[in-house]
């Protein structure tokens, strides 16, 4: 289930989100060159990714920050300037570009946190922009929660693109990584389902204020479910693969 846009154009250009998605895509050429060396990059990750066993013991709290901007491959680094991309820019409008700013940083801190609390032991380099963007997730989904998001469902060989409420989208996807987090072993690697789970719920509640401001639920009518610009229409090349027919 992936995201394509929203149905939530902001009114101002958000120039801090396409900084941080330059910053991230620009950072990860720089590295790049180590991705083919498993022991120069473990060396790199080491050093610069969160390793919860050192933060735990009081080392390496700079990597709080410093692994918001690593990530493991460009699948891993697409997919999260992806959300950032969509989901970014209504949040920055809302609240200006130095306060969204110190909120994304803020929330990436605190999903570090949560996944060293998660896994204090853990001697397993941590690296990814995911638990910030969580956070701008959760935000968006407090602040727009009916907006419409387009999004491409791949089940095997279907696949189709459904507009669907933000609440939908963005409250299943706060489930999976919830039940991810419960169903897995943090000190196991893989997917950092708690810090997700954790930036998640942090950018929900740092935007608890800004609702209020904004003038509470009130404010949802602003984005009543509509699309205030045309519908996009997808074009699917049909596939190449040759229909079998069925033996009798």
């Amino acid at each position: 289930m992936f995201p394509i846009r929203d149905h939530n154009p902001s009114g101002r250009t958000p120039y801090v989100t396409y900084g941080l998605i330059l910053a991230n895509v620009a950072i990860f050429f720089l590295y790049s060159g180590m991705l083919p060396s498993e022991a120069a990059l473990n060396r790199f990750f080491m050093t610069w990714a969160i390793v919860p066993a050192e933060v735990s013991q009081g080392r390496g709290w700079i990597t709080l920050v410093t692994s918001m901007f690593l990530h493991g491959g460009l699948m891993h680094l697409g997919g999260n300037m992806l959300f950032l991309w969509i989901f970014g820019d209504n949040l920055e409008d809302e609240m200006g570009h130095m306060r969204y700013l110190g909120f994304y940083l803020a929330s990436g801190v605190g999903a570090g946190l949560i996944h060293v609390l998660a896994a204090p032991g853990s001697a397993i380099p941590t690296v990814g922009a995911s638990g910030a963007i969580a956070g701008v997730m959760g935000g968006y989904l407090l602040l727009f929660p009916r907006a419409r998001v387009d999004i491409l469902v791949i089940l095997v060989i279907f696949f189709k693109i459904f507009p669907v409420p933000a609440w939908l989208m963005l409250g299943l996807w706060f489930v999976f990584q919830f039940f991810g987090g419960i169903g897995a072993d943090p000190d196991a690697g893989g997917v950092a389902y708690w810090a997700h789970a954790g930036g998640f719920v942090i950018g929900f509640v740092l935007c608890l204020p800004l609702l209020w401001r904004l003038g509470g639920v009130a404010f949802w009518m602003r984005t009543h479910g509509s699309p205030p610009h045309p519908q996009a229409t997808y074009r699917v090349s049909k596939t190449r693969i040759p229909k079998v027919p069925r033996r009798r």
